[in-house]
């Protein structure tokens, strides 16, 4: 073996480990692209109470037994989604997470401070609404199928869902180790296992960022009828809140 061989492999590996570190350190700039609350909707907005952070919610309230949360994707403005489920659930108690980083909210992002929060929402919301439906959408998936194995929920909705953000990364990025560097892993199949209320999994058909086998993946992990997966035809992963199905859905899941 040449010495010039073995230089360039050395360098190779010292640029190989200096990705996965970059990785490791910048990870959640990857995960989480925090948005601003559109300020033009109308919405009610309230703090959360946790001590660390000013963690704000934005809501449609509606006096009764019926509430739903809403946990949305890793760079969604929750509150554009008020005026529409507004209208189309127009019974129901209606609560937005803006995920810490988000909306107005401070503080950072991480899986362990999402479902802190998550938990925090729930119990208050719960006190009041106790038909309360847990609705998460891609990346809210997992905050929302956590908070779901952990307090009664009267169902779940699941919105373009995922096994574990470790799958998806293992996918997007096979010549890394992801499974020693993810910090947030959001395994959702370990969670599913303990869903006891009905749940509905809704995939779009052509869903560029989660593969369709990857929410099957998850989807095989509840207990047996508990779970019902429908995929709304020609969507992919942004537009398939476009589709009129998906109100729809989301109404039939309710």
């Amino acid at each position: 073996m040449s010495r010039t061989f073995v230089w360039l492999l050395a360098i190779v590996g010292v640029l190989y480990l200096a990705l996965c570190a970059a990785l490791f350190v910048f990870q959640r700039a990857l995960i989480y692209f925090p948005q601003p609350r559109t300020q033009s909707i109308d919405a009610t907005i309230f703090k959360l109470p946790v001590a660390d952070a000013q963690v704000l919610v934005s809501a449609r309230p509606h006096e009764g037994p019926d509430a739903f949360i809403y946990f949305g994707g890793n760079a969604e403005d929750v509150t554009l989604n008020l005026p529409a489920f507004s209208q189309a659930f127009p019974n129901q108690a209606i609560y937005l997470l803006n995920y810490r980083g988000f909306g107005g909210s401070s503080g950072s992002p991480s899986e362990e401070a999402l479902q802190r929060d998550a938990l925090a929402l729930f119990d208050m919301v719960h006190a009041k609404h106790p038909n309360t439906v847990i609705v998460g959408r891609s990346l809210g998936t997992g905050v929302a199928i956590h908070l779901a194995s952990q307090r009664p929920a009267s169902r779940l909705i699941l919105i373009t869902p995922y096994s574990s953000l470790e799958d998806l990364a293992a996918i997007k990025m096979p010549l890394f180790p992801v499974r020693w560097l993810l910090k947030d892993k959001f395994e959702s199949w370990k969670d599913a296992a303990r869903i006891t209320v009905p749940t509905l999994l809704i995939a779009a058909e052509h869903d560029e960022i989660i593969p369709r086998a990857n929410t099957e993946k998850l989807f095989r992990h509840f207990p047996a009828g508990i779970a019902s997966l429908e995929v709304i035809p020609n969507t992919d992963h942004n537009s398939i809140s476009e589709s009129p199905q998906y109100l729809k859905l989301l109404a039939r899941g309710m």
